[in-house]
Order: C-alpha cells, then sequence, then structure tokens
C-alpha cells in the first residue's frame, strides 16, 4: 500500500503518545533512516508517516560511522540539505552518536557535532566499546553527559550496558541533559530493559531531571510510536514539564537552556 493511501486511511489520527491526560507527544526525538544500513524507510517516507500521526518534529537520528554500514562523515555534514519541513513536519537535524569508550569518545568529531540541531549519544555493540563492568559502563555514560555538545543519552537502562543509574541521573540533572525513555526498548529491542526503565525514570524523578521520548523507530510506520515509553512515565508521576520534547516549542526550550538556538528557518 502506498504511504498515501495508508495517510489517507488513517484519517484524523489518534494524539501521538495521548494516555491519561499527559500532553500529547508532538516530536519524535529518534527516527532512523536507511542511512543508519539497517533501517528500512527514507526521511521523506518518516517525515510522510510522522504527519498522519500529528507530529509537529521528527530528528533523523541515523547511527553515527563505528556501527557497521552506518552514515560516514560526510553524511552527517551534509544533513543540511535536508529540507526544514517536510510534509507539514520540521525535519531536525541530529545524530545517535556511539560512545567508544570509558572516556566518553564518540565517532564523530565536535566540527560535525555543533552544526546539528542536537545530539544523541549512547553504547552500542560492534562499534569498538570494550567497558565490561558497571562502573566502566556508568563512566562511559557520564563522560557522554560531561560532553558539552551531547544532549540526550540514549537507552542509558539498556540491561547490555548496567549502570549506576542514580550517578547518571544525577550527572544529567547537574548539565542539563535528558535521559531517554526508548519505546522500541519494550517492542523489538533490549529485552529486559522495562524494570531499568523504571529505575531511571524514578532517579530521574527524584534528582529533578529531564527525560526524553523517542520511537527508536527504524521503519517509517513506528515514527511517532510512544505508548509504552508514556506508560512508564504515568506510573511514576512525571510531570509533564521534564518531558523535553511533548510539543515544539519544549523543545526549543530545552535547547535554550543548553545554550542551543533551534534554527527553523530555510
Amino acid at each position: 500500500m502506498d504511504v498515501n493511501d495508508v495517510t489517507a486511511a488513517v484519517g484524523k489520527a489518534e494524539e501521538p503518545g495521548c494516555l491519561r491526560g499527559f500532553p500529547p507527544i508532538r516530536v519524535d526525538l529518534h527516527v532512523h533512516t536507511v542511512a543508519s544500513g539497517h533501517a528500512y524507510s527514507t526521511v521523506e517516507e518518516c517525515a510522510r508517516y510522522a504527519s498522519s500521526k500529528g507530529l509537529e518534529a521528527i530528528a533523523v537520528t541515523d547511527h553515527g560511522p563505528a556501527v557497521p554500514g552506518s552514515g560516514n562523515l560526510y553524511h552527517f555534514r551534509n544533513l543540511k540539505v535536508l529540507p526544514r519541513r517536510w510534509h507539514g513536519v520540521w525535519i531536525l537535524r541530529s545524530v545517535e552518536a556511539n560512545i567508544l569508550d570509558t572516556e566518553g569518545r564518540l565517532d564523530l568529531p565536535d566540527r560535525v557535532l555543533e552544526n546539528l540541531d542536537l545530539v544523541h549519544a549512547g553504547l552500542h555493540p560492534y562499534t569498538g566499546y570494550q567497558g565490561e563492568s558497571v562502573e566502566d559502563h556508568t563512566r562511559a555514560l557520564l563522560a557522554a553527559i560531561a560532553h558539552p555538545l551531547v544532549d540526550v543519552i540514549v537507552h542509558p537502562d539498556n540491561p547490555k550496558y548496567p549502570v549506576d543509574m542514580r550517578k547518571v541521573a544525577e550527572a544529567a540533572r547537574r548539565y542539563g541533559k535528558a535521559l531517554e525513555v526508548n519505546n522500541s526498548s519494550f517492542v523489538y529491542t533490549r529485552e529486559g530493559s522495562e524494570a531499568l526503565c523504571h529505575e531511571m525514570v524514578r532517579e530521574v524523578v527524584r534528582a529533578g531531571g529531564l527525560l526524553s521520548v523517542g520511537s527508536d523507530a527504524h521503519v517509517a510506520t513506528f515514527a511517532g510510536e510512544f505508548d509504552h515509553a508514556v506508560e512508564i512515565i504515568l506510573q511514576n508521576d512525571v510531570r509533564p514539564e521534564a518531558v523535553v520534547n511533548y510539543s515544539i516549542m519544549r523543545l526549543e526550550d530545552f535547547l535554550r537552556s543548553r545554550g542551543k538556538t533551534l534554527r527553523l528557518e530555510g
């Protein structure tokens, strides 16, 4: 079925991520395209589906170069050619950068990262990362949190890389960074994340920190799918203002607090 046919069939979409009174999440901060090497949709396809679901914006967060088959340095330098608005949806230029070691080194240089709208970072297999212990993984995330250009730590509740969640949540609050509640962790990937995600959210609430919500879509039809993530947020009494991406205006406020300006023109 063509994307246009799907859009017509959907009709007036339900509010994305809207459960029991929580504000609808209208910005998907974690969407992959074919440039990741193991995702299956184009930017335009993701924008069309996002539009059909009532989203205001998506962040294109393809994997950094350390993931086999993903975009190279030139890919991320050239994101400026993407239209700022496609099918009525703002297109945010981002990356899911890989943390390469316990010193928090990333797989893209700062000269590339500083030209993106926002930067995600996380631990992934097959990228050369060799940490083995809770102490190693915690040190790696703390170093990435301290990186001035990193805005969001993705799926820090990954059971493959257990961390001292209290230390991570406190550091994220101190540096003004967001920790991600990743919807895909409970649907397709990272089996065993749910209990750790609850722990993460509780620690963020205790620390007075910030959360982001992402679909981690690797196919266009999954863009804007947040229900599992929002359910965890609701169960842990998260204040709406603690979520940095329920609207494009809220995201702008978050980035402004980090000394970044979200330039949506051109």
